[in-house]
């Protein structure tokens, strides 16, 4: 395996959240009843999956070793950026689920800020896909790609967290509202 086709695997794992995060704010709008506990479920794996784990990897590795080639700088500054706008919906998310869950009536935000994140999903993910067959292919060497993927898989406890995430994510897919 590369640091390449990790971070594709990962977008494989983002592009499942991408539809239970939109089929979960359909099902709002519409005025389904979702657990706060898979609400809340949601909130973790974007926090700790697509942020903490998944960006990360880009932001503190595979976007350095790309730019160090002097090379898809621009592309790499957007991505940095569209992370934070990513990071932004998302606290949105957790600040209205809090409201909610306070009894305040914060179903209607909740729902147009799921909806908001599942979109930017889909468009960076697809913009993304593009970056990495163009850095694959054009910058990164065979021995780099290796190096990367081994630090990303050195961590025994990122992995497992993985392993838990994805666990989530099977466990949300499964749930009756996601399944109308």
């Amino acid at each position: 395996m590369s640091a390449t086709n990790q971070l594709r695997a990962d977008h494989d794992q983002v592009r499942r959240l991408e539809k239970i995060v939109s089929k979960c704010a359909a099902e709002l709008y519409k005025g389904t009843t979702i657990p706060f506990s898979d609400l809340t479920k949601i909130t973790i794996v974007i926090s700790e999956f697509v942020d903490t784990i998944h960006h990360s990897r880009e932001e503190d590795s595979y976007f350095p070793c790309v730019a160090s080639y002097d090379s898809l700088k621009e592309e790499i500054r957007k991505f940095m950026i569209e992370h934070e706008f990513g990071r932004n919906i998302a606290r949105k998310i957790s600040d209205h689920l809090k409201r909610w869950k306070n009894g305040e009536d914060a179903q209607e935000p909740v729902s147009r800020y799921l909806r908001a994140y599942a979109i930017f999903l889909n468009d960076h993910l697809n913009k993304e896909d593009k970056f990495f067959d163009t850095a694959e292919a054009e910058v990164l060497s065979k021995e780099e790609e290796i190096e990367m993927y081994e630090q990303y898989r050195s961590i025994f406890a990122i992995v497992k967290k993985v392993e838990e995430l994805i666990a989530d994510i099977d466990y949300l897919e499964n749930q009756p509202w996601a399944k109308n």
